[in-house]
């Protein structure tokens, strides 16, 4: 398990899923499994147009709110895009910057995605940062060089203070919505590699501070092998994130 001095944070990931009328029943029964106590900083990130009665709906829990994009410009006429500050004061604490599917679908590159990141932390909120190979580059054996340079860039500039509020989600392209996981030995090579790559750049105690979570088909069963990996700090949930049941199970599972 993770050392003390580094928080493990499973943040759920619910994509274009649900719909605003089914949030209260999913908090009502996440909140009566989850209780007042959990081993871990439990994190949901949901539609952004969902935050605001979401939020409302785990007062009383220990669930942190959090959204799944933001706009890399502070405000102005950017029509559809939200800032960061909107995020912040409407109650959010994570964003996720740089997730695959923005990448593949809407073209964003690493330059791009380390001006939101820049935003989130400037706005006083942790952005969890993801980064990994598709299967073709993996194949080449290419995947630490791509995973090295996506930190690189995205992070290019940030002090070490700013890198230590950062989260990183190491999430194997492969792996996201296939059924397919990385091997624990996988997860947690590539994850030591990630906490080499900021050690490099910055210093020990820093790599030593950042969360850096494993996103990839987590689930219920195989959550506790990830997470017993000396290197993996939690994980980045997509679809058993849906199922209150299916991430409480994987929040419990950091308990090992």
């Amino acid at each position: 398990m993770n050392p003390k001095y580094r928080k493990t944070v499973i943040a759920g990931n619910w994509k274009m899923n649900l719909l605003p009328s089914q949030l209260k029943d999913y908090a009502d029964a996440l909140k009566e499994l989850l209780g007042r106590e959990h081993p871990c900083e439990a994190v949901l990130c949901v539609p952004a147009l969902m935050a605001i009665p979401m939020l409302r709906y785990l007062r009383g829990s220990r669930v942190g709110l959090g959204v799944q994009d933001v706009s890399a410009e502070e405000g102005g006429a950017f029509t559809g895009e939200i800032s960061a500050a909107q995020l912040k004061d409407a109650g959010v604490k994570y964003v996720i910057v740089g997730h695959s599917e923005r990448r593949a679908y809407h073209g964003e590159t690493d330059e791009l995605i380390g001006r939101k990141l820049r935003r989130v932390l400037e706005a006083g909120m942790t952005p969890i940062l993801c980064v990994g190979e598709t299967l073709s580059q993996r194949d080449a054996g290419a995947e630490t060089d791509v995973v090295r340079t996506q930190l690189k860039l995205a992070l290019a500039g940030l002090d070490a203070a700013a890198m230590r509020k950062t989260v990183v989600a190491y999430e194997p392209v492969w792996a996201i919505g296939t059924g397919r996981t990385a091997a624990p030995a996988q997860a947690q090579d590539m994850c030591r590699e990630i906490r080499a790559a900021i050690r490099e750049s910055y210093d020990a105690r820093t790599a030593r501070a950042v969360t850096v979570q494993y996103g990839g088909s987590m689930n219920p069963a195989n959550a506790a092998e990830l997470l017993a990996q000396p290197d993996v700090d939690g994980g980045l949930i997509g679809g058993a994130s849906l199922d209150p049941k299916k991430f409480y199970q994987i929040v419990e599972a950091a308990k090992i």
